[in-house]
């Protein structure tokens, strides 16, 4: 503990030394707490768990980048967050160096290669996920090429992954013109995956039929041209061991593959955006058996789920998570990946009109649809043959209809229509269904003096699952800096479970570059998401508070 606090007294001392100079020094700090009352973890009874980041950023005569983040456990990381996060440790540190396009990093390297298909390293507090590459990366640039080279381990928490990884990334603009607003680029990605299979103290000896080295090869095209974008990417990843519930299999050897399109058209008082996604066995990990881990640990590429991410309790309930892998749990449930679409469609309705009113109203609509992969799949022994655009068990769709319409000068509000099918089986591999409707009705209402009211009423109805909820919440803002709120979401047809409740109230502050909140309340347990990435958090019962400041 004394050698940590002693890195961490030198690191500020060094970013203060070097501010001083012509160049310039900023960074910040977030804390999130949780005091739990009740939890369904009994490590976590009475308990205090706390995340604390220390972001520190240094820039000098803007050739020299250098970061570093202290990160704090004590006494207790948060609940549902790795257990590889402890303690306090410098999590991130980065030496940047860039002058006439050439690029050069050693320390800690964020990324992503093209759609992040092939390599995405991010950070996601939220999340808990901290994917970063301890390595180096070399780069170049200029107005027609990007070049990118990296190589290292990955992080995972306080320790790094045993596989290594190489990546190159290379976009090429083959078309710019300024007069027609046309532009095309072309893309090519490589990611290596090196790990030494298992194969000592194992007897008999495994001849395994594939290799330490795992290769992805990825090729994309990018086109703009006005208000019309078009984006295709292909990926290809060589044969390796399917990982079923924690083991390598030396005889289910699969390549894996993926391919994502997208394309729309963006005008004044309209849009359209339409997503296809076919995902097959592209489960990628630094380290092979980290597949599935809870987490997210150790991934490589980036694979959200593509549907509509709401804002509200009741449209959060039963939310989808992309299903990239290749799972055999039983004969009755085999899958090998996922295919569907995502379309969103945007729509102005003009002022002074019957149907617009005096303000116009904005009309949004989603539909997203997700399936298995069709095709011959045998329990014994273990295989699968997939048909490339052929839909099989249904996972999940949704249609959802969000109308924006501001009435007068200090009313508007907003109403959700959601209709939603949710395969438990097939995507938690758990028993039943759900098919349930959501309407949710948000108003907000502008006072006098920089107050205003918001006021929430939510429904969901389904007939199987945890049947029937319904949902409530109010927002007060006393001014631009201060606000209270409260909200509750009651499960009320669950008599099994004696129609649970789940609320909470707080209130948040703003000064300046600060904000501080604190809060109150039970979290209904389940999949948290953000950006289509989601993690599983337990039902607990406490005190949260935060702080989140820039300097």
């Amino acid at each position: 503990m004394v050698r940590k606090l002693f890195l961490i007294i030198c690191l500020l001392t060094y970013f203060e030394i070097f501010s001083q100079k012509e160049s310039f020094f900023y960074g910040s700090i977030e804390s999130n707490s949780i005091y739990y009352d009740e939890n369904e973890d009994n490590d976590y009874l009475n308990k205090l768990g706390s995340n604390n980041y220390l972001n520190l950023k240094y820039i000098h005569n803007s050739n020299w980048n250098i970061e570093a983040q202290i990160e704090s456990y004590l006494p207790k990381r948060l609940q549902n967050y790795s257990q590889n996060f402890e303690e306090t440790h410098l999590s991130t540190l980065s030496f940047n160096y860039q002058k006439n396009g050439f690029n050069f990093t050693i320390g800690s390297v964020y990324d992503q290669f093209g759609s992040g298909l092939a390599l995405r390293t991010w950070e996601d507090r939220q999340l808990g996920i901290n994917n970063s590459i301890l390595g180096i990366k070399l780069g170049y640039s200029n107005q027609a090429i990007d070049l990118k080279l990296i190589a290292g381990k990955q992080k995972k928490g306080t320790k790094i992954s045993s596989g290594k990884l190489i990546g190159f990334d290379s976009s090429f603009i083959i078309l710019s013109r300024d007069d027609t607003l046309q532009n095309l680029t072309f893309g090519m990605s490589y990611v290596g995956r090196y790990e030494e299979l298992p194969t000592t103290n194992i007897f008999p000896p495994i001849n395994y039929d594939f290799d330490d080295l795992t290769n992805l090869f990825s090729g994309r095209i990018d086109y703009l041209k006005s208000d019309f974008y078009l984006s295709y990417e292909q990926v290809f990843k060589s044969k390796d061991g399917v990982i079923l519930m924690g083991n390598i299999f030396d005889d289910f050897i699969k390549k894996g593959k993926a391919h994502y399109l997208n394309f729309g058209v963006a005008k004044q008082g309209f849009g359209f955006d339409f997503t296809f996604r076919r995902l097959e066995n592209m489960g990628f990990y630094t380290d092979r058996l980290e597949q599935g881990e809870v987490f997210n640990e150790l991934t490589i590429n980036y694979l959200p789920a593509l549907t509509k991410q709401h804002d509200y309790s009741l449209s959060n309930i039963n939310v989808y998570e992309s299903q990239p892998y290749v799972s055999f749990p039983d004969p009755s449930l085999m899958k090998s990946g996922e295919i569907g679409f995502q379309m969103d469609l945007y729509f102005n309705i003009k002022e002074n009109t019957f149907l617009g009113g005096k303000y116009g109203t904005n009309l949004s609509l989603n539909l997203s649809s997700w399936y298995n992969l069709d095709g011959e799949y045998s329990y014994n022994p273990l295989d699968y043959k997939s048909t490339f655009l052929s839909f099989g068990e249904r996972y999940f769709t949704e249609q959802s209809l969000e109308i924006r319409k501001k009435w007068n000068t200090s009313f508007n509000n907003i109403i959700l229509l959601i209709n939603k099918f949710y395969n438990n089986r097939f995507i938690e591999e758990k028993t039943g269904e759900s098919n349930s409707q959501i309407i949710v009705i948000d108003n907000n209402l502008t006072l006098k003096n920089d107050k205003s009211l918001r006021f929430e009423i939510q429904h969901l109805f389904d007939q199987y699952d945890k049947k029937n909820w319904y949902g409530y919440g109010f927002e007060y803002s006393f001014n631009y800096n201060f606000s209270m709120y409260f909200n509750n979401i009651v499960n009320y047809e669950n008599i099994e479970q004696n129609k649970p409740s789940f609320y909470s109230f707080g209130a948040s502050y703003s000064k300046n570059s600060s904000l501080f909140s604190i809060s109150y309340g039970k979290q209904r347990g389940g999949l948290l998401c953000y950006g289509g990435i989601c993690r599983y958090v337990p039902e607990f019962k406490g005190l949260s508070f935060s702080i989140n400041t820039t300097f």
